[in-house]
Order: structure tokens, then sequence, then C-alpha cells
């Protein structure tokens, strides 16, 4: 039985080092610590300043790099990756970096969000003659470098990222260069920091400084280019100025909530989303419980704003893969029990307040309100830390359709006669935008709950379009 979860998904982690001598160890490390953002595969790349060396797997990182497979990962420099696809299936030869050899020289690449323009670009290389060996829309970069006339690498990849549109945080290894670069809305997250060994770091969360011992420097620019080789480290900005579209659902659900991304705490910001929460959509209740573990904190902010105790009322099992057994006799909601149980104590006989990141499809909100109704609750209300989502997102985030939208094709009053609770309510636009009032970084994409999308995209058949209706990425 594969476990269907009713949560987004991330496309990736990306992460790279300049000049150690530790450099696939501690890609490793950087990669393990950013396992929430995929899990469908791994992969590393390094240069010894003649070659690359690559390998990469289906399944975790623990479980794909083991210390005979790093060792042989040579070099002071590397990049990695870890997947989860939105644009092509989840098969090996879609898992990155990719590595290829062109006039430019051996060059690796791996890429975090989603080019909405790639298909077209396909297209139209597969017809002058290109052959691809992926479907994964990051390739196409690799394919516009090598049929680039120019014979300076940075020169070729400044021409390719100019006919790409979307979103992607990247960082490209040369047996010379490591080269961080970030689209010029800046949708997905990448800092830079720095080890006492002098090298240099850059990954998609803080979190994964953390583990190596790095300390942040800064973020990567929106439409920064930044190049590093044995000069030293300069920054380019070959692009044209955009409006900063940050991923807001960054803060709401993927990031991990001891990073620092767009320059801010993802703790204190998921806080202050359950602070508002309170103050908008308060309710008489008894006690404040979670849906573990992406809702904690903005459970913790609604209890403190609204003096409601906060109890740990569900437990997740954090050892459940993506397949597992199902036992012959059938269990009614299985998959939603195997993946979370009901503390009876915290529930029975309660008026409880369910605190929850994100619905997307609600079929596990339900199954949960179910177990939490039969486990004694007299009255559960149901609290949403961001507004209903209403549009699938296409930079980098595999929300579902429009139609698999609950919140695209009923009301709340609907929401919450399927959901089976005594009440529902999100936390609106305008107080979702508040929790994150006096930040650095700009403005937010928040396409996801609006439909205003910030960069237009092609459909299959080349059609202009500046709002999405429905664009399929997958095979």
């Amino acid at each position: 039985m594969i476990l269907q979860s009713d949560k987004p998904k991330e496309e990736c982690a990306i992460y790279g080092i300049y000049n150690s001598k530790e450099a696939a160890n501690f890609t490793y490390l950087g990669l393990y610590s950013m396992q929430h953002r995929g899990q469908e595969s791994s992969g590393i790349v390094t240069t010894d300043g003649s070659h690359l060396y690559r390998y990469a797997n289906m399944g975790l990182v623990a479980n794909i790099f083991t210390q005979p497979k790093i060792k042989e990962l040579i070099g002071d420099s590397a990049i990695g990756h870890n997947r989860y696809s939105t644009t092509g299936a989840s098969f090996l030869r879609n898992a990155q970096p990719i590595r290829v050899e062109s006039h430019l020289g051996p060059v690796a690449l791996a890429h975090n969000g989603n080019l909405v323009n790639s298909w077209d670009i396909r297209n139209r290389l597969e017809r002058d003659g290109s052959i691809f060996q992926t479907t994964i829309d990051s390739e196409v970069i690799v394919h516009l470098m090598a049929k680039s006339h120019k014979t300076d690498l940075l020169e070729a990849l400044c021409e390719s990222l100019g006919q790409v549109r979307g979103a992607y945080s990247l960082l490209v290894l040369t047996p010379r260069y490591l080269i961080a670069v970030r689209d010029p809305n800046g949708f997905r997250p990448l800092v830079m920091g720095k080890r006492s060994d002098g090298s240099i770091v850059f990954a998609s969360e803080t979190c994964a400084f953390d583990i190596t011992d790095t300390e942040y420097v800064r973020d990567v620019e929106p439409g920064e280019m930044v190049v590093i080789d044995h000069t030293g480290v300069r920054s380019l900005y070959p692009f044209p100025k955009a409006k900063p579209s940050l991923c807001i659902f960054e803060y709401i659900y993927f990031a991990r909530p001891d990073s620092y991304i767009f320059e801010e705490s993802v703790y204190k910001v998921r806080k202050s989303l359950g602070r508002q929460l309170a103050r908008v959509m308060p309710v008489e209740a008894d006690v404040v419980i979670p849906v573990p573990d992406s809702a904690n904190i903005a459970a913790l902010g609604y209890s403190e704003e609204s003096g409601i105790p906060y109890q740990s009322g569900l437990i997740r099992s954090h050892y459940i893969g993506r397949t597992f057994i199902e036992p012959d006799q059938k269990i009614r909601d299985f998959g939603a029990k195997i993946k979370y149980n009901v503390v009876k104590e915290v529930v029975n006989g309660k008026r409880v307040v369910i605190i929850d990141d994100s619905v997307m499809r609600g079929t596990t909100s339900r199954k949960i309100i179910k177990m939490i109704r039969n486990a004694g609750a007299k009255e559960i209300h149901f609290r949403v830390s961001a507004p209903p989502t209403v549009s699938p997102c296409y930079y980098g985030i595999d929300i579902p359709t429009h139609k698999e939208l609950i919140a695209s094709t009923h009301s709340i009053e609907e929401i919450q006669k399927y959901l089976r609770v005594d009440s529902l309510a999100y936390l609106t636009l305008d107080t979702m935008h508040k929790a994150v009032e006096g930040h650095k970084g700009g403005g937010f994409c928040d396409a996801c709950f609006t439909s205003n999308y910030p960069v237009e995209f092609q459909d299959h058949a080349g059609n202009q379009k500046s709002l999405f209706t429905e664009y399929a990425t997958e095979e």
C-alpha cells in the first residue's frame, strides 16, 4: 500500500561546498539534515579540479550514501540534491545532480524549483536534434548551455538562464567553478555560509549549516549569481530585476522551524501565524493540539495567544516509509492510523482545537478528526494557520490540481460539513501577511491562495497565459 499524504510536497533540497577536504561528507550531512525537502532520490557530485565524480540513487540519504560510496566521491568541492518530483516522474534517470559533457567541459547542476516554459524549450531543442536523457525540466538548462556559441561557461550559463522562466535556485559545479544562482523573483530559498576552514557553503536552508558548524553569512539575492573559483568569491547580477516573489508556503509548511530562510526565522514566523489565527478566529475550548509535526509551532502560538493549554493530542510515527504492508483484515482508515495515534487522555471529554497548517484534499484531515471524535472529544474546532489553498503551484511545489483541492470547489461551510467538525476557520490572507510584516526580503508569492501568479507561462501548445488553469508536469 502507498501512503497518500494530504500535504503538498517540496521539489528538492540543494547543498554545495567549495574548498573542503571533507566535501563529500559535509554534503552528505547537509542533505541528511534537509531530508524533509525530498525523499525520492538523492545524489552528490564532487570534483578534484580535473574530473567530476557522481553517485545518485533512489531512496533516503542515509540508505544511499554508505562510507564506501562517500570515499569514491573524490575532491574538495561538491554539490548535492534531494528530490521529490514535480516535473518528471520518479525514476533513477531523473535523480540529480545532472552531470554532462560538452564543449564547455564537464558540468553538473542541481536545481530547486520549476521552470514554467521548460516544455516549450524542450520541444524546440528536440526538433533541433537534442537528445534528452531525463524528463526533468532542469535538463533544458544544460542543453541550452551546450548549444550556446559562447565559449566562456559563465556567459553560456547566463545566456541559458535568460531563456528560462519560473523558479530556480541552482548550484553548478565544474572542475574550476562552484556557482550559485537564484531566479530574479527569488521563489525558492538559497543561503550562503562559511566554515572556519575557509570553505564556502550553500544550502536551501540554514539547518544544513548547523550540522556542519557553518556560519550563516547571507542569502543569495534574487537574480544574483555567486561565482567561486581559486581567485575568490564574486557576485554578478546578469538578469533584469523582477518583483520579489518569495514562496510564503516555505514559512507555513516546508522549511524546518529551526531554519532561517528569506532572512527570517521560520520558527518566529510560524508562531506568529498561530498567534494571528487565535486573534482573528478565537473559540472557547479546553485544549489546543497540533497535527504534527509541521503545525506544532503554529499551535504553540495559538495556545499562547488564546490562553488555551497546548497538549500533544496526536502522536505521529516517524518510521513509516512511502509504502507499507496492509493487514489482510482491512482496518478502517488504516493509512491515517499508521501515521497518527490519538492520546485519549488529552481529548476525552474535552472541547478540542485542532491546529493544522494547510488542507489540500481534506481526506486525511477528515480521518484524523474521526479518530479524535472516537477518542471521546466533546467538541472539535478545526483551525488552519493559512488561507484556503485554492490553486496549484507551478514554481516547484507539488500542490494538487484545482479539482482535487477541496477549497477550490467547496465553500468553508461545505468543508466544515465534510470534515464533520463543530467549527472550521482559516487564517485570512491579510492576517497571514501580517505575520511576515517588516520582512527584509520584500514581497511574497501567495498564488496558491489567490491564483495571482507572478510569472507568465506557456502551455504545451506554446500559448501565452498569465494565469494557470491546469498544467500537467508529470509524465
